[in-house]
């Protein structure tokens, strides 16, 4: 399962039923669980580690030292958990001591060809960020977001689960969840209906999701208004409540 080619540093850890494919390099610290497959010229630095099932494909550079001025060489960590896909050319740095010490990714995520995953970024589970999105430092990202191709986030800025970023977005400002962006700066367009659907929420859920939507959009509200109105209307719909904490935790603003 080792093509003899590739470089495996006696300080790694693979699994049974790794695979990693001719000229790849893995370096010490880093751990791959069982089932992962690294394609050819794929560069993986720890101290990273890896899950299970995962597919690494060529020329993906996976734990390299962040992008960043302060960084001097402290021991930080890149974390990525089971059945991710990680696409051709695809950068992804691990943290910084001055912020979460490591970079983690989720679960079932596609991170398409040439996208990049700055250092502290805290991706969930079942994103997509399609080729050549990118994120800026710390960036966090909610379950099911995606990103479409060209997406660019500034560092510290929150996308919310359940949202889209059409293709080419820029986002300056937290993109609250189940909401649909597009534009330079990125403005909001509605909810992400089809998302939704797709994911089986009811018609009535999608409905008070769009309710929600309008409170915080459409009725004039300062963030502390629309608060009180989520909150009632969260007890006759929980998945409000992701709006409502969302809407607590921002420190950038919201984009409108």
């Amino acid at each position: 399962m080792i093509d003899p080619k590739a470089l495996i540093d006696p300080a790694a850890e693979l699994d049974e039923g790794v695979s990693v494919g001719p000229f790849s390099v893995v370096g010490a610290g880093v751990r791959i669980g069982r089932g992962t497959r690294i394609g050819p010229h794929a560069v993986i630095k720890g101290p990273t580690t890896i899950g299970q099932d995962n597919q690494i494909f060529q020329f993906a550079s996976v734990g390299e030292d962040p992008q960043d001025k302060k960084y001097a060489g402290e021991e930080t960590r890149l974390e990525i958990g089971d059945r991710n896909v990680i696409r051709e050319f695809t950068t992804i740095n691990r943290g910084t001591a001055q912020d979460a010490v490591a970079t983690r990714i989720g679960n079932d995520n596609l991170l398409m060809a040439y996208t990049h995953v700055a250092h502290d970024c805290q991706l969930g589970d079942h994103i997509i960020m399609a080729n050549a999105a990118s994120l800026g430092g710390h960036v966090v990202i909610g379950d099911w977001a995606i990103l479409g191709g060209f997406t660019m986030a500034h560092q510290f800025s929150h996308i919310g689960a359940h949202s889209f970023c059409a293709m080419g977005s820029v986002i300056n400002k937290d993109i609250p969840p189940y909401i649909t962006v597009s534009g330079h700066p990125a403005r909001t367009c509605g909810i992400n209906s089809e998302g939704l659907r797709r994911r089986s929420f009811s018609s009535e859920t999608i409905q008070q999701i769009k309710r929600g939507y309008k409170i915080i959009y459409k009725q004039q509200h300062t963030i502390e208004e629309a608060l009180v109105a989520l909150r009632e209307l969260a007890q006759e719909c929980t998945e409000i409540g992701l709006y409502i904490d969302f809407l607590e935790r921002s420190e950038r603003g919201i984009a409108r």
